[in-house]
C-alpha cells in the first residue's frame, strides 16, 4: 500500500462503517486533563515568573509547565484526525467541509466572548487576547477548503507550514503596512486597533497551527487501517519524528529561535535542550510534542478498563470540558482569594494576577491538589454530556 496515495479513499458515505478509535479519545482526554494543570498553575501558583526560567523556578516547576506543552499541538492535531474520520463515519466531503467551516466560525466567536470572559471575568475589551480556540477555529476554516484537494497535497502543504515557518522568524510585523496581517499568520504579538484604543494580542498565530491540523487530518488515513497495520505506522512515524527532534535540536542550527546552551549542571543542560518556543510554535516544539504522542497511541489502543474509560470521558467532550474548566478554576480563585482578603480587581484582571510583585498564590503542592480536585469535579458533568451526545443525534450537539 502506498501511504497517502492520490487514490486514498474513504469508506462509502452513509454506512457509518468506521468505529471510534479508542486511542484518539484517550489521548485527547489525557491532554485535556494535563491542560487543566497549566491553567490551575496560572491562577493559583505563587511563582509569578516564567516557570521555565532557571533563575526563578526549580525542576518541579519546569516540568509542571513543560509537560503541558503537549496539550495544544495534540489538541489541534487530533482535531484534524477527527475531521478525516468523520468522513469515514458517514459524512460526505461537502458535509465535512460545511461542518468544519461553521464550527470554525463558532469557535472564533466563542473565543471572543464566552472563553474570553471565563479567562478575565470582566467586560473590559480594551485588551483582547486570543488563544488556542481562536487558532483552532481558523485552522478548521482553512481545512474546510483543503479537504477537497488530494491527500498528498494536503500532507505536503501541512509539512511545508510546519517545517518552513521558522525560516520567517526574522520577519517582523512592523515591516508591514498592516502589522496585524503578519501577527495573524506567524508572529505572537500585540497590535493596537481602532485609533490605539484596543490592544489585540494573538498568542496563537495561524501558521504553523494550520499545518498541524492538516498533518493530523492526513493521519486519519492511517487510523482507518486495520489495527495491526495502523499501529506499525503510528510507531514508525512517532519514533521518526521524535528522533528527528533530537537530531535537529542537537545540530542547533534551525528549528527554534533560541539555540540550547551548556548550563551549570547536566540536568539544566538537558532541560535547556527540551526548552523550545511555544509562542509561536517552533518546528522543534512541534516535533518534540507530536512525536512521542503519536508513538504512544498504539499503547493507548489497548488501554481498557477504568483508566481508559476515565480519560475517554474528557476526550469525547473536549470543548464542553474546556469551557467548564476555565470557569471553574477562575471561580475557585475568586472565591478563595476574596475569602483571604485579597481585592477583587486581582482576580478580574488577568494582568494583575501575573504581576511579579503580587503576593497572591500557593505552593506547587497546593496547585496539584486544586488541579486534581478540578478534574474530578468535572468528571460527572462531562460523563453526563458524553452520554447525551451518544444517545441524541441533534445536529447542534456535534458542535459542542
Amino acid at each position: 500500500m502506498t501511504l497517502l496515495s492520490q487514490n486514498a479513499s474513504f469508506p462509502e458515505s452513509g454506512k457509518n462503517s468506521l468505529p471510534r478509535i479508542k486511542s484518539v479519545d484517550i489521548l485527547r482526554g489525557i491532554i485535556m486533563v494535563v491542560m487543566a494543570l497549566d491553567h490551575t498553575r496560572d491562577y493559583f501558583s505563587n511563582l509569578h515568573h516564567d516557570p521555565l526560567d532557571f533563575n526563578y523556578a526549580n525542576v518541579f516547576y519546569f516540568f509542571t509547565r513543560w509537560i503541558t506543552h503537549f496539550c495544544a499541538p495534540v489538541f489541534v492535531f487530533l482535531s484534524g484526525t477527527s475531521a478525516y474520520l468523520s468522513i469515514g463515519r458517514g459524512k460526505s466531503k461537502k458535509q465535512a467541509a460545511r461542518m468544519l467551516f461553521t464550527r470554525g466560525v463558532m469557535l472564533i466567536l466563542l473565543e471572543l466572548t464566552i472563553v474570553r470572559f471565563g479567562w478575565a471575568f470582566n467586560f473590559n475589551y480594551h485588551t483582547i487576547f486570543v488563544q488556542v480556540i481562536w487558532a483552532l477555529g481558523w485552522c478548521m476554516i482553512f481545512l474546510s477548503v483543503m479537504i477537497f484537494l488530494p491527500l498528498p497535497v494536503i500532507a505536503g502543504t501541512g509539512l511545508l507550514l510546519i517545517f518552513g515557518a521558522n525560516a520567517f522568524d526574522s520577519v517582523r510585523s512592523d515591516s508591514f503596512s498592516v502589522p496585524m496581517i503578519w501577527d495573524f499568520f506567524h508572529q505572537s504579538d500585540s497590535v493596537f486597533l481602532f485609533n490605539h484604543s484596543i490592544r489585540f494580542f494573538i498568542l496563537y498565530p495561524v501558521i504553523p497551527w494550520a499545518g498541524v491540523m492538516m498533518a493530523g487530518y492526513c493521519l486519519g488515513y492511517i487510523m482507518q487501517m486495520p489495527a495491526q497495520e495502523r499501529n506499525k505506522w503510528l510507531f514508525a512515524i512517532g519514533s521518526t519524528v521524535t528522533l528527528l527532534f533530537i537530531i535537529l535540536r542537537g545540530i542547533n542550527i534551525y528549528g527554534d529561535p533560541r539555540p540550547w546552551e551548556i548550563q551549570d549542571t547536566a540536568l539544566h543542560t538537558i532541560l535547556d535542550f527540551i526548552k523550545c518556543q511555544k509562542y509561536p510554535p517552533s518546528l522543534l516544539y512541534l516535533l518534540m510534542t507530536l512525536g512521542p504522542s503519536i508513538t504512544i497511541m498504539p499503547l493507548l489502543e489497548n488501554a481498557g478498563g477504568k483508566i481508559g474509560g476515565f480519560f475517554t470521558v474528557y476526550g469525547r467532550v473536549p470543548l464542553f470540558y474546556y469551557i467548564l474548566h476555565i470557569y471553574l478554576i477562575h471561580s475557585l480563585q475568586l472565591i478563595i482569594g476574596l475569602s483571604m482578603g485579597y481585592p477583587l480587581h486581582i482576580f478580574t484582571d488577568t494582568g494583575s494576577m501575573f504581576d511579579p510583585k503580587l503576593v497572591w498564590g500557593f505552593s506547587l503542592g497546593w496547585v496539584y491538589f486544586i488541579w486534581i480536585s478540578v478534574v474530578l469535579i468535572l468528571y460527572y458533568p462531562c460523563r453526563w454530556y458524553m452520554r447525551i451526545k451518544m444517545t441524541h443525534k441533534k445536529w447542534w450537539l456535534s458542535y459542542l
